[in-house]
């Protein structure tokens, strides 16, 4: 089954090149099942790539999808094309004052790590909206800077800075061989990392509800999880397609900025070639899993949630 998504979403038409399933709501209307509501918080500047990288790995399953985005009433994006919030999404405020639930829900990274917190202009309404999926949402999965949004607010795990950005493709042990979300993964894999900060390991390790799930010696903790994987941190961007890392060391590099060329990404660190792409096939495993997960765990009647 595929992913419901509105027709006029740029993503609709991208996706469909690629074949992946998509369809538009009248034709899911006429189909006898209950889909999956799935929420995505969208906070990263890449608006339309990242609705397409997330729509094609969520679009890889045989479960119909019911895609939400949701946006930060607090928050003027100046990335995204303008009337494309308006038209395509809805705000986390007005989530919540309808009480509207989710069998699971996405919160992205953001260009804003280097801020504290508490000085992010939408910081209140994001750890509301974190709050409420406690309650409301059987799965909530937290990437890169979402992840220490998620951690922090929930247990105070401290983001701590690195002396130079961690950027490239690393690879990453598994430490939990029997989690649900690594079935099928190899014992380790790559994923791209893009960050200036990382989670404090010992405070994530001092809390006896959150466990590591996956980490290398290089990179730090990539996934952690609680709650028996309804609370998912994932400190990398398994999501990323094969020219986003190309495409962020080319914007730092236009700036003027210090930025080293991603490690692993490119064929001899020859910024000039192709990178080749070494994270797809468990990007893809991943969200199946996830969302294999989520359909066999979560209430049939989303009222029953709390």
């Amino acid at each position: 089954m595929p992913i419901k998504i509105p027709r006029a979403l740029p993503a609709y038409n991208a996706l469909r090149e690629e074949r992946v399933f998509v369809i538009t709501e009248d034709r899911a209307e006429h189909q006898d099942i209950r889909p999956l509501k799935v929420g995505i918080v969208n906070l990263m500047p890449t608006t339309v790539d990242t609705e397409i990288q997330l729509l094609r790995l969520l679009g890889n399953s045989p479960l119909q999808v019911d895609i939400t985005f949701l946006r930060m009433g607090s928050h003027e994006s100046r990335n995204a094309p303008p009337g494309h919030l308006e038209k395509f999404y809805i705000s986390a405020e007005e989530i919540m004052a309808m009480k509207i639930r989710f069998d699971g829900l996405i919160i992205t990274g953001a260009p804003v790590e280097t801020l504290p917190f508490e000085e992010v202009d939408y910081w209140d309404e994001l750890a509301a909206v974190i709050d409420y999926s406690t309650l409301n949402t059987w799965s909530t999965l937290h990437i890169c800077w979402g992840a220490q949004a998620g951690l922090y607010r929930r247990y105070g795990i401290p983001k701590l800075p690195l002396p130079k950005k961690l950027f490239g493709i690393f690879s990453h042990k598994i430490n939990e061989r029997r989690f649900t979300l690594f079935r099928g993964f190899d014992d380790e894999f790559p994923a791209p990392q893009s960050r200036h900060t990382t989670c404090d390991r010992d405070a994530i390790a001092a809390r006896p509800e959150l466990t590591i799930q996956s980490e290398t010696e290089e990179a730090g903790v990539f996934i952690a999880t609680a709650r028996e994987g309804r609370e998912i941190y994932v400190t990398g961007h398994l999501e990323y397609d094969s020219l986003t890392l190309d495409r962020e060391y080319r914007r730092d590099l236009a700036k003027g900025m210090a930025i080293a060329i991603p490690k692993n990404y490119y064929p001899e660190d020859d910024a000039s070639r192709p990178p080749v792409v070494r994270w797809r096939a468990h990007a893809h495993l991943f969200f199946s899993n996830w969302l294999n997960y989520v359909y066999q765990e979560t209430p049939y009647d989303l009222g029953e949630l709390g």
